[in-house]
């Protein structure tokens, strides 16, 4: 009897190390997806050794921002939107149609992009491969253990493009000293790259991913604090792991005074890199990293709006088909509205002051958190994260608005 307690006691801890990685990589993986590959590519092209500081920086931030907002969605043991309709009751109402709006437009793009990697990766047309892409993504949330499967698809995904993303970074020779110098003492500073990394690290859905994962598998409470904070930086890791490695591919290109293609800089990068294998090698990442990100924005968009409605919490997995289903259909028929795109581009840049700060004022109250007392160092800078994104994100939305109407 004492030794099947033993063995249960044993299994019980293997299966919270797996739902915490598979958090950490659900979060990673969904910030890991097209737009992440472009953006760091041109980025570096534009800013080159000095983009380090850029990472540095934007991962400091991003840190900030998580570790804030997974740690009081545990202990709380609510939803984003919970806590915020109890900081201000509607709040969360106006939060959830932002995450599911930006979620939604985003994921034509990573279905998109899903297609675009099988085109590369074994020359499938790009509407045929974004809809076999949504087929696979559809079965995850099919089978009968959908959180276990999510969880193993991101981690193995997640290290498939951690490999060859390195081996890429190896293959160009980069100049790792000035890479180093220029991160801590940069000659040119752009603060737009930082918060166009911060964003789409840590932007709109994103931040709530692994914590509401890790809720839905049961991790909550102060006594799991510890494992929550590991958990979210463990997934910055990841994601600061994939960013470095594809910029110092990217710089190694660029210091060999090759020529990147404008019209598909990541492909073109690690074509000079690595030939014709390559270029395959990019199609798998470049569809890793899409399949992920669908599967993420998916479940976390849809995770905002479960409690408002009996019918949507038993019927959640099929709510996650339909959302998969409709991004699929609008790429297949009208392709990826760019003017949508753009507008919603820069609501999701103000998602994230919005949300942080909501989970800031929740972190006080102790109707949501009981008598649990937030860190002052947290509340800082996570004060810091939502001042900084706030005033960006206003401006950016100032500068997107006028070209709907062009």
């Amino acid at each position: 009897m004492g030794e099947q307690k033993i063995e249960k006691a044993g299994t019980k801890k293997k299966v919270g190390k797996s739902v915490l990685l598979g958090a950490a990589f659900l979060m990673a993986t969904s910030s890991i997806g097209p737009g992440f590959l472009t953006q760091t590519t041109v980025f570096t092209q534009q800013l080159a050794a000095s983009f380090g500081f850029v990472i540095l920086i934007s991962l400091l931030l991003d840190v900030f921002a998580q570790v804030n907002v997974w740690r009081i969605i545990a202990v709380s043991g609510l939803r984003g939107q919970e806590i915020a309709n109890k900081v201000l009751p509607g709040l969360g109402v106006i939060l959830a149609i932002l995450i599911v709006m930006g979620g939604l437009a985003f994921n034509i793009g990573n279905v998109a992009g899903a297609g675009l990697g099988l085109n590369a990766m074994l020359g499938i047309d790009p509407i045929t491969g974004a809809i076999i892409s949504a087929a696979f993504a559809i079965f995850i949330f099919v089978v009968k253990e959908a959180g276990k499967a999510m969880d193993k698809v991101a981690q193995i995904a997640g290290f498939v493009m951690i490999i060859l993303m390195v081996y890429v970074a190896f293959t160009t020779s980069p100049p790792v000293g000035e890479a180093v110098i220029n991160t801590f003492a940069p000659s040119e500073i752009s603060i737009f790259a930082i918060v166009t990394l911060v964003g789409g690290t840590v932007g709109g859905y994103i931040t709530f991913a692994g914590g509401h994962r890790l809720l839905d598998a049961g991790v909550k409470g102060v006594e799991s604090l510890p494992d929550v904070t590991k958990s979210s930086v463990t997934g910055i890791a990841v994601t600061g792991i994939m960013r470095i490695a594809l910029f110092l591919a990217v710089l190694g290109v660029v210091s060999q005074g090759l020529a990147i293609d404008p019209a598909n800089p990541p492909a073109s990068v690690f074509k000079l890199a690595a030939g014709e294998v390559g270029y395959r090698m990019f199609g798998v990442i470049m569809w890793a990293a899409a399949i992920t990100s669908v599967v993420g924005a998916a479940y976390t968009s849809v995770s905002f709006i479960r409690s408002f409605h009996p019918m949507i919490e038993k019927y959640h997995n099929w709510v996650i088909i339909v959302f998969i289903l409709i991004s699929t259909i609008t790429f297949a028929l009208v392709g990826r509205p760019v003017n949508i795109l753009l507008l919603v581009g820069a609501l999701n840049a103000l998602i994230l002051p919005l949300a942080l700060g909501t989970m800031l004022v929740g972190a006080y109250k102790k109707d949501i958190v009981g008598d649990y007392k937030h860190p002052i160092w947290l509340t800082i800078t996570g004060g810091l994260v939502v001042v900084i994104m706030g005033v960006l994100g206003i401006m950016t939305l100032i500068e997107q608005i006028p070209l709907l109407f062009k």
